[in-house]
């Protein structure tokens, strides 16, 4: 998947992982913002140079496929044409499928080769760190060079100079990008135009994990010392209130601690907290790097051997390993005044050192409860 609701972010996300759903029934591959962008400005270029808007209009992506798009808006006046194609996303859970993308080109001046803009719902990059520099329109680098070879195809047909203005612009997008990373990246006013091959391949975790890529790029660039890794918006609101941090020094990790540690192995920053809920970081704890369910579950049985290592009387430990839930092993532990959640955070920064394998990076492990609150520490460690 390229783009997602979770991780349709201003970066090129990455396709792989495969496409099955997990039950054996295959998902329906769909068509990036990028893919959609440049459909659309090859239709308008069309009508620009030759007067005719080619319906469907046919493109052709970074792996030599060349799918074709029906218009779903025209519209021309003097010197200028526009045409809109609606995304596609098929199988995958998109914030941005069945969005009106459209791409405006009027004529540049003479050499200028194709000069990009950001239409309504398209965002500005404001920050450094990203693929496109600051002042830009977040239109990554792969969906440029496609609108670029597109224009240059459609000025030889019609033995015209391809000196062109882009805009592309997202319907809606402006309320779309709050669904997505952009304003934490620093991508102001919209969604992303993304895309590393044209096309979304569902359920993919590479999109979410390049997002975090492109956060530790920003605090980087930023020379912040100090980023925070989470779980989600609780364990995100816990750590915030604990150090007040700046919002791009928050990395939405979700259940990717593996993705998260090895980029920051390459990429270090010098202080890492890690914050999230009992239950993951007890995976964590236990030396595992992907925390969803599907890859691991809680193992109560390990979480109880671990409140016998405190100390914990028989019958403590033998209700912890009949309890349904970890959150139910937290409560027994607390109740029994055994600090379980540090020994947790304890043994999950211990994963993450490993992990880390010596990066100059300093960790601490905050683990929260449902609620939010902070109920296990580590300390700090590392080099």
């Amino acid at each position: 998947m390229d783009e997602h609701s979770a991780t349709e972010n201003g970066v090129d996300g990455g396709e792989g992982n495969g496409d099955g759903s997990g039950d054996g029934k295959a998902l329906r591959r769909g068509w990036t913002t990028g893919a959609c962008a440049t459909a659309a400005a090859r239709a308008a270029c069309g009508a620009l140079f030759s007067g005719d808007f080619p319906d469907p209009v046919t493109v052709t992506l970074p792996g030599g496929q060349t799918p074709a798009f029906a218009l779903a808006w025209t519209e021309r006046g003097d010197g200028w044409a526009s045409a809109g194609v609606v995304k596609d996303a098929g199988d995958d859970p998109d914030v941005t499928h069945g969005a009106l993308i459209r791409a405006r080109v009027s004529r540049a001046e003479p050499g200028q080769g194709v000069v990009f803009r950001a239409g309504e719902g398209v965002g500005t990059v404001t920050r450094p760190g990203l693929p496109v520099p600051v002042g830009e329109p977040a239109i990554n680098p792969v969906p440029r060079a496609m609108i670029r070879q597109a224009v240059a195809e459609a000025a030889a047909l019609a033995g015209e100079a391809p000196d062109v203005v882009v805009e592309v612009s997202v319907e809606n997008g402006e309320a779309l990008a709050r669904r997505t990373m952009n304003p934490r990246l620093g991508i102001l006013g919209g969604l992303s135009i993304l895309g590393t091959t044209g096309i979304v391949v569902p359920y993919s975790c590479a999109a979410w994990i390049a997002s975090i890529q492109r956060g530790v790029d920003v605090a980087r660039a930023a020379g912040l010392d100090h980023v925070a890794a989470c779980t989600g918006d609780t364990s995100e609101k816990a750590v915030v209130a604990r150090y007040g941090l700046p919002e791009h020094a928050l990395l939405d990790m979700g259940d990717f601690a593996g993705g998260t540690l090895k980029y920051l192995r390459r990429h270090p920053i010098s202080r890492l907290t890690l914050c999230g809920g009992f239950a993951k970081f007890g995976k964590l704890a236990r030396g595992l790097l992907d925390l969803h369910s599907k890859r691991g579950s809680v193992d109560l049985d390990w979480l109880a051997d671990r409140m016998a290592e405190l100390g914990a009387p028989p019958e403590r430990v033998a209700e912890a390993r009949a309890a349904n839930t970890a959150a139910q092993v937290l409560t027994i532990a607390r109740e029994a005044g055994l600090p379980l959640a540090d020994r947790v955070a304890a043994l999950a920064q211990s994963t993450a050192l490993e992990t880390l394998d010596g990066a100059p990076v300093s960790v601490e492990v905050l683990v929260t409860d449902r609620q939010g609150n902070i109920v296990g520490t580590s300390g700090w460690a590392g080099p």
